[in-house]
């Protein structure tokens, strides 16, 4: 099933009004036809079954069928920091964390990033981050979508971390897998919980100082060390 998402505003009664490009894509990619169902969200986790009724020039008229409380969402809100990394490479990050059920993904420049970006390029890299997330959300059928934060400095970063209720700091250094299991295990319900991974070079010892001192917590990811790309991904993997 087709899974789209709406403004909240655009939702009525008893139908459904899409408008911009979800649209043409219904229409002249998909070729979706008046009888059809679909999924669409709301972006406040709620999801409703429609049926195609009519397209005008540049809108879509659903007729709502169902409303249900969208269950995918995970029971905490898991915000994401991601030092920023080379290439495409964080493109596949955003990607592949909406799909674990990311809450927010707050890029990061710290001091072993190589990627420096100026306003500009930062704005169109984040426009674009945000309609990857965007597309992860309805590909995996999210009850909303996820944001892509600003490029934030190390110290807005932790500034940002303190108002959670707990953050995870995965360490090459860090040692006790019991530890980390009791720290995991300690998680409950409804906590909003901070990630943060490093870039390719990892952190500066004086960076995981600074978070443990900012009260994040050190936990192991095993013996082996990860890629960026992987770290992030293994440790929603494990939250979910």
């Amino acid at each position: 099933m087709q899974h789209f998402f709406v403004p909240s505003s655009q939702v009525g009664e008893a139908e459904i009004t899409m408008k911009g490009s979800d649209v043409n894509h219904m229409r002249n990619v998909l070729r979706m036809k008046p009888g059809e169902i679909l999924s669409v969200c709301d972006g406040n986790n709620c999801r409703y079954l429609c049926r195609v009724k009519e397209y005008t020039e540049d809108e879509a008229v659903l007729a709502i069928a169902e409303r249900q409380e969208n269950d995918t969402e995970l029971p905490s809100k898991i915000y994401l920091f991601q030092g920023l990394p080379k290439q495409d490479k964080m493109e596949l990050i955003v990607q592949k964390a909406v799909e674990l059920g990311v809450y927010q993904v707050v890029p990061v420049v710290t001091k072993r990033c190589v990627v420096r970006l100026d306003e500009k390029k930062a704005q169109k890299k984040k426009e674009r981050w945000q309609e990857i997330s965007k597309s992860a959300a309805k590909q995996s059928g999210r009850g909303l979508i996820p944001e892509v934060t600003s490029v934030l400095s190390w110290k807005e970063a932790l500034s940002k971390a303190q108002e959670l209720d707990v953050c995870l700091i995965p360490y090459e250094l860090a040692e006790g897998m019991s530890e980390t299991k009791e720290i995991l295990a300690s998680l409950k319900p409804g906590q909003s919980i901070g990630v943060f991974i490093g870039p390719e070079g990892g952190f500066e010892k004086a960076e995981i100082l600074e978070a443990l001192e900012s009260g994040a917590k050190a936990v192991t990811l095993g013996r082996r060390i990860l890629r960026t790309e992987t770290a992030g991904i293994t440790t929603l993997s494990v939250l979910m």
